[in-house]
């Protein structure tokens, strides 16, 4: 009688990333991985202790993704943007892991080459060493937030799309100028939450970084 495959880590982790690209990180499960390998739960508990554990796996891969082959170049600045951007293109492919990421964080290889680059560019900007702890942190959760709240529309399908556009119409364009003056003052020119996105990653981004150069002696 022939066991059961016997399946890698990477393979198993390269089956829960499918199922996380068209599915969502609150609809998986490890029966459900289980199901899509033709195995039982109880053979994923050898490589992962639980879901959370292997979400964070899967999130990481994403990270690994974004440093693979990355060269810190230029100033500070541009070794913080050049990782945000490398982030954002990352989890721009994989936006259901982006959530991910946000929530649970990783301690894998990829986080770890994350945080690194990310306190190497800091500590080169001349900030004192007691600020780039808080400095870090303050970055990170910009980035995560960010890029989690940009994956979070990119998920949205055509129909839900269409259907949050005619809401936005409804609610910008027919507001009652008595009540809402500035709302309507601007009714033509306010954008939906998911225009330009890149544009105010940007933006938001730069502002941030200006407001940790300020605190350089």
């Amino acid at each position: 009688m022939t066991g059961r495959r016997r399946w890698s880590t990477e393979e198993i982790l390269d089956t829960a990333a499918e199922l996380l690209r068209t599915g969502d990180a609150e609809s998986f499960s490890v029966r459900r991985l289980a199901a899509a390998l033709g195995t039982d739960s109880s053979s994923l508990y050898r490589h992962f202790r639980n879901k959370t554990e292997l979400l964070r796996a899967v999130a990481d891969r994403i990270l690994l993704t974004a440093m693979d082959g990355h060269r810190p170049e230029g100033d500070w600045k541009q070794r913080v943007t050049a990782l945000a951007r490398r982030l954002r293109e990352a989890f721009g492919e994989q936006p259901q892991l982006a959530a991910v990421w946000g929530r649970y964080g990783s301690g894998g290889t990829g986080s770890r080459l994350v945080m690194e680059e990310l306190l190497q560019a800091l500590c080169s900007s001349g900030l004192p060493d007691e600020e780039i702890p808080v400095r870090y942190h303050r970055t990170v959760i910009l980035l995560a937030a960010l890029i989690a709240a940009e994956a979070g529309i990119s998920t949205v399908t055509p129909q839900e799309y269409e259907q949050g556009m005619e809401q936005f119409r409804v609610a910008v364009l027919g507001a009652d100028p008595e009540r809402f003056p500035a709302l309507a003052r601007f009714a033509r020119d306010i954008r939906p939450l998911g225009a330009d996105r890149q544009a105010a990653f940007e933006e938001i981004l730069a502002a941030h970084l200006a407001r940790i150069e300020a605190r350089i002696p």
